[in-house]
């Protein structure tokens, strides 16, 4: 599991993001602003008022959080199983 050792606002709804395995890339969340539980974010100062939660996760308060595996794909552009080996298919031997 990965965890996320530094957050960045950046211009728009967009995060840099610095991840436990020296990973730095960015996520933009403009797609999410203002729909559903991100109606919070509409507020600027609510968005940037991120913080890194216990476990490496991304939290606004006690409303959002969001798990730092899947910041960490989002980031990467990787594929679940490209990060956790046991999702891999074994190729099976009949």
């Amino acid at each position: 599991m990965r965890k996320i050792e530094r957050v960045k606002v950046l211009e728009g709804y967009r995060l840099e993001l610095a991840f436990d395995d020296g990973f730095v890339g960015t996520v933009d969340f403009s797609d999410l602003s203002g729909k559903g539980v991100f109606a919070l974010w509409r507020d600027r100062f609510a968005f940037e008022s991120v913080r890194i939660g216990l476990s490496g996760e991304l939290v606004w308060g006690d409303q959002i959080d969001l798990c730092p595996d899947a910041l960490y794909l989002k980031a990467t552009g990787k594929k679940p199983e490209d990060v956790f080996t046991a999702l891999r298919r074994e190729p099976s031997h009949a």
